[in-house]
C-alpha cells in the first residue's frame, strides 16, 4: 500500500512541478480532437495570459511545440486546435509583451504553409488573415514578411489537380497577399510593401487570377443573378484585394504597383487582346487617389516610348489603354501631362506614318520587320481617336490652347513631301461642339441648310480671344494645304469641314468676313497661272470654295449675297460644271484635259460682295482687301518693328515741314502703300542685319590674331577719344577767382579745371 501510495505520489508530484502555463495548455487539448477545444479551459488560459501577460512568449513557444510534434505525427485535429487557441490569444492579448508571441504563431503559421497538404496550408493562411486585422499596441522592429510575400504568391497560381481544391488554395494566396498589405502599409517600421522586390511578385499574382476569371465573369449575368460560389471566385476576390492595394498606394508608390502591371502584360502578349489591358487599368485610374492620376498617364506615355519598334498591335493596344485611362483621369487631375499626352501622341502618330511609307524599319532584336499597312492605320485611327477623347474631356480654354499645339505640330505643306499635307482631322475633334461634324463630312451644295438642323450657339468670348489671336494661323494652314498639288479628295473634305465648323463654332463679324476673304482668295489661288496647279487640283479648289461660299451666305442670311453665289453656281451648272463639288468629288472626277481662261458670271466677284454685304453692316475696308496668308511669327514681329519705323518716319516729315527750315517740303502721306514698303523695307534691313554679324562672327573665327588685336586696339583708341570728348564736356569752371588768368591780349580768361582735378576744402570730403 505504501509501495502504490509511494508511486502515486511520485506522479502527483511531477505533475505538479511542471509550469502552470503548461498544465493550463495542455489542459485545452481533449482526449479525443473530434470534440474540439475545451472551452473552459481555454477560458483559463485566456484569464491567466491576461493576468501574467509576461508568460506569453512561453504560452506561444509551448504551443509551438506541440504543433509541431502534432504536424510530424499527422494529428491533424490537434493542430487545428492549437490554432484556434492561438487565434483566440492574439484576440484578446494586446500588451506590450505580444510581440514575442507573435513570433511564435507567426513560427506555426509558416510551419503549415510549408506543409505539403492543402488543409494546413489554408488553415495557417486563415489564422495569418485573422491576426492581419489585428492592429498591435506596439511597434515591431525585427519582424519580417518576406516568406509569407513569396509563398501566398505562389499559392496563387496553385496547379493542384483537383479544380476545386485548387480554387481553394489560390483564394487562400490572395487572401494572403491581402493580409500582407494590411499589416504592413501603415507600419513605417515594416519592411516597405511598395518595394520592387514585393511589388513584382504580389501584382503579376493578382493579374493572374484576374485574367484566369474573365471567362466566368463575361458569362455571369449580373452580381445579383450570380451563384454564391460565383460571387466568392478567385477573379472577384483578386479585384477587391488589386483595388483596395491601389487605393492604399501614396504619391511615391504608384510607379512601383503600375510598373508590374506593365511588364505583365508585356511578357503575356495582352495589349493586342486589348479587353484585359484596358480591364486592368480601369481598375487602376478608378481605384487610385484621383489627384496620382497623372503618374500613371505619364507610365503608359512612357511605356508607348518604350514600345516605338514593337508591332502595330501592341503599340495600338497600349494607345486604346491610354484612351481609357486619360479619359478617366480627366476628370480628376490631369496635372501637367495635358501637352505631354498630345506631344507623345503626335509624334507617334508621325512615325507610324514613316513606318507605314517606308514598309520596314530596323529592330535591334529580329533586324529589318516589315510593315502591315493595315495595321499601321489602325493604329493610327486609335491614335486619333485617343487625341480626340482626351481633348473633348478638357475645359474650353485647354481646348484652343490645345488646337494650337496640335497645329504647331503639323508639318507645313511642301516641307516634308513624304507626309500628308493636311492633319485638319485631328483638330475637328477639338472644334466640334455641338456634334455638327458628321453633317459636313462630304463635299456638297445644299439649297437650303435649314434641312441639315444645325446648331449654333453665339460664340464665347473665350472663342473671341482665341480667334483674335490665332486665326490667321487657321486660315494659312487652310490656304497653304489647298495649294499643295498633292492634295487629294479626303484633304480637301477635311478642309470644308474645318471651314465649316470654325463658321459654326468660332464665327462672329470678324471671323466671317475673314473666311469670306478666304474663300475668295482659294478662287484666285485656282484661276492664277503662277501657282502650276494641276487641272484637278484647280478644279477641286474652285469647289471648295463655291461649296463653302454656298454655305457661308446662307448663315448670314443676307439675300443679296445668297442671290450672287446662287447665280454663280446656276451658271456653273451650265457651262462648267466641272467647278462644282458634284462632278469633282466623286469616286471618277469629270475633269476635262484642260481648263480655259474663266471669266465674268462664273466667277464669284470680290465687289459685288462686299457691296451687299456692306448694306448689311459688314466692314466694307476688310471685304475689299484680298487675303494674303502671313507665313510666320517673324512677319509678325517684323510687321511691329516697321509701325514704329513708320511713326519715326511722320516725325521726320513733320521735323522737315518746321517753319525754322527755309525749304519748305510737301507733307508726305502716309497711304497703305507706305506701310507695304516700311513692311517690306524692314524685312529687307532685318536681312542684312543678320548678314553682318554672320560676317562679324566669321571674321574673329577667322582672322588672324595679329588682325583682331589691332581691329580691337583701334576701337579701344576711338573709344578713349569719345571718352576724352565727354571729359571735356563735362568740365566745370573754376569755383573760386583763382582759377581766373589774363591773355596776353589784355582779357580774361577762366582757365577751365576738371573736376578730377580740383582740390577741395576737409569739410566737403565725406
Amino acid at each position: 500500500m505504501l509501495y502504490v501510495y509511494k508511486m502515486t505520489g511520485v506522479c502527483g508530484c511531477c505533475g505538479a512541478l511542471r509550469p502552470r502555463y503548461k498544465r493550463l495548455v495542455d489542459n485545452i487539448f481533449p482526449e479525443d480532437p473530434e470534440d474540439g477545444l475545451v472551452k473552459a479551459n481555454m477560458e483559463k488560459l485566456t484569464f491567466y495570459a491576461l493576468s501574467a501577460p509576461e508568460k506569453l512568449d512561453r504560452i506561444g513557444a509551448y504551443l509551438s511545440e506541440r504543433l509541431s510534434r502534432d504536424v510530424a505525427r499527422h494529428r491533424y485535429g490537434y493542430v487545428c486546435i492549437a490554432m484556434e487557441a492561438l487565434d483566440q490569444l492574439l484576440m484578446a492579448c494586446h500588451c506590450q509583451s505580444i510581440n514575442l508571441f507573435v513570433e511564435s504563431f507567426l513560427k506555426m503559421v509558416r510551419k503549415l504553409l510549408e506543409a505539403d497538404k492543402p488543409n494546413l496550408q489554408i488553415l495557417g493562411t486563415n489564422s495569418f488573415v485573422k491576426f492581419a486585422n489585428i492592429e498591435e499596441d506596439t511597434p515591431s522592429y525585427h519582424r519580417s514578411y518576406d516568406f509569407f510575400v513569396s509563398r501566398f504568391s505562389e499559392m496563387c497560381h496553385s496547379n493542384y489537380e483537383d479544380p476545386d481544391i485548387r480554387t481553394k488554395i489560390r483564394m487562400a494566396g490572395i487572401k494572403g497577399l491581402q493580409g500582407v498589405v494590411r499589416k504592413t502599409v501603415n507600419d513605417e517600421l515594416q519592411a516597405n510593401i511598395w518595394d520592387p522586390q514585393h511589388m513584382d511578385k504580389i501584382v503579376p499574382s493578382l493579374l493572374f487570377n484576374l485574367q484566369s476569371g474573365e471567362g466566368t465573369e463575361s458569362r455571369s449575368p449580373s452580381p445579383l443573378q450570380a451563384s454564391e460560389k460565383e460571387r466568392e471566385s478567385p477573379a472577384k476576390l483578386t479585384e477587391r484585394c488589386f483595388r483596395e492595394l491601389l487605393g492604399r498606394a501614396a504619391y511615391g508608390n504608384i510607379k512601383n504597383a503600375v510598373t508590374p502591371v506593365l511588364m505583365h502584360l508585356d511578357n503575356h502578349s495582352l495589349w493586342e487582346g486589348k479587353t484585359f489591358a484596358v480591364r486592368c487599368f480601369k481598375i487602376i485610374m478608378y481605384s487610385i487617389q484621383s489627384q496620382h492620376s497623372h503618374l500613371v498617364i505619364q507610365q503608359l506615355l512612357g511605356h508607348v516610348d518604350a514600345n516605338s519598334k514593337s508591332s502595330a498591335t501592341v503599340r495600338a493596344g497600349i494607345v486604346e489603354v491610354l484612351l481609357e485611362a486619360a479619359g478617366i483621369a480627366a476628370s480628376g487631375s490631369v496635372g501637367p501631362t495635358v501637352l505631354e499626352v498630345f506631344n507623345t501622341l503626335l509624334r507617334h502618330l508621325r512615325l507610324s506614318v514613316d513606318y507605314e511609307l517606308t514598309g520596314s524599319y530596323n529592330c535591334t532584336n529580329i533586324g529589318t520587320k516589315i510593315i502591315k499597312e493595315h495595321e499601321e492605320r489602325q493604329l493610327q485611327e486609335a491614335v486619333i481617336r485617343t487625341i480626340g477623347s482626351f481633348a473633348n474631356t478638357l475645359p474650353t480654354y485647354q481646348r484652343s490652347e490645345v488646337m494650337l499645339f496640335i497645329m504647331g505640330k503639323i508639318p507645313i505643306p511642301g516641307m516634308h513631301p513624304m507626309l500628308p499635307s493636311t492633319g485638319s482631322g485631328t483638330d475637328l475633334i477639338l472644334i466640334d461642339r455641338h456634334n455638327n461634324l458628321p453633317k459636313f463630312s462630304t463635299i456638297f451644295i445644299i439649297s437650303d441648310i435649314s434641312v441639315l438642323k444645325l446648331k449654333v450657339d453665339k460664340c464665347s468670348r473665350q472663342d473671341n480671344l482665341f480667334m483674335k489671336k490665332h486665326a490667321q494661323h487657321l486660315y494659312r494652314h487652310i490656304y497653304l494645304c489647298s495649294k499643295e498639288q498633292s492634295s487629294v479628295q479626303p484633304h480637301f473634305e477635311k478642309l470644308y469641314s474645318l471651314l465649316a465648323l470654325i463658321s459654326m463654332e468660332l464665327a462672329n463679324e470678324e471671323v466671317v468676313v475673314d473666311l469670306i476673304r478666304v474663300a475668295l482668295a482659294l478662287q484666285d489661288l485656282a484661276l492664277s497661272s503662277e501657282e502650276m496647279l494641276p487641272v484637278y487640283s484647280r478644279c477641286a479648289v474652285h469647289a471648295l470654295s463655291s461649296a463653302y461660299l454656298n454655305l457661308i451666305s446662307q448663315l448670314t442670311t443676307v439675300p443679296a449675297f445668297c442671290q450672287h453665289v446662287h447665280e454663280v453656281i446656276e451658271m456653273r451648272q451650265k457651262e462648267s460644271p466641272c467647278l462644282l463639288p458634284e462632278d469633282v468629288f466623286i469616286e471618277n472626277p469629270k475633269i476635262p484635259k484642260t481648263l480655259e481662261k474663266l471669266e465674268g458670271e462664273l466667277l464669284f466677284q470680290q465687289a459685288k460682295i462686299t457691296e451687299v454685304l456692306g448694306g448689311s453692316g459688314y466692314n466694307t475696308e476688310r471685304l475689299a482687301t484680298p487675303y494674303v496668308p502671313q507665313f510666320t511669327d517673324e512677319d509678325r514681329l517684323s510687321k511691329r518693328k516697321s509701325v514704329g519705323e513708320t511713326i519715326s518716319l511722320q516725325v521726320e516729315v513733320e521735323s522737315r515741314n518746321s517753319p525754322e527750315k527755309e525749304e519748305r517740303t510737301p507733307a508726305e502721306e502716309i497711304t497703305f502703300e507706305t506701310l507695304k514698303n516700311a513692311i517690306v523695307d524692314s524685312v529687307g534691313m532685318e536681312e542684312q542685319e543678320k548678314e553682318h554679324r554672320r560676317q562679324v562672327v566669321e571674321k574673329f573665327q577667322k582672322a588672324p590674331f595679329e588682325e583682331i588685336a589691332a581691329h580691337c586696339g583701334a576701337r579701344a583708341t576711338m573709344l578713349q577719344s569719345k571718352l576724352n570728348q565727354i571729359f571735356e564736356i563735362t568740365i566745370r569752371p573754376p569755383p573760386s577767382p583763382s582759377g581766373t588768368i589774363t591773355s596776353s591780349y589784355g582779357q580774361t580768361q577762366s582757365r577751365s579745371v576738371p573736376v578730377y582735378e580740383m582740390k577741395f576744402p576737409d569739410l566737403c570730403v565725406y
